[in-house]
């Protein structure tokens, strides 16, 4: 794991053929002052699945690289446990488009996105 996931709590559950789950304990530490989960904290879970999802793709040293994000918060976060899935919708040469949903632990959807990223070598 890399330092910012770690300093963020992220936990890589699956990552296979355009596909990814990432999941966040949500603590004390990832509340804002509302008592909710972050948006920031919902927006790099995202991230880091799409990631995850183009990477499951990738062959050899390419690496994935976020363009955009957008995302669609549809309901707060509580403390607990959230899990982002995201799946390559199109891989292009040049582009990859994905999509993600996050989830609480008791299914409630909280977040939609759609995303855009490339690779580098």
């Amino acid at each position: 794991m890399d330092g910012f996931r770690e300093l963020i709590g992220l936990h890589l559950e699956e990552a296979k053929d355009g596909f990814a789950r990432v999941s966040l304990d949500a603590g004390h530490r990832h509340l804002n002052p509302h008592g909710t989960v972050h948006g920031g904290a919902i927006a790099t879970l995202v991230d880091v699945s799409m990631g995850e999802a183009v990477a499951s793709t990738s062959d050899g040293d390419e690496k994935p690289v976020t363009i955009e994000i957008k995302v669609n918060y549809l309901e707060p976060g509580r403390p607990g446990t959230l899990t982002a899935t995201a799946e390559v919708r199109k891989r292009g040469k040049r582009f990859t488009v994905i999509g993600a949903e996050v989830v609480q632990h008791d299914g409630e959807v909280l977040a939609e996105a759609i995303g855009t990223f490339t690779t580098v070598s």
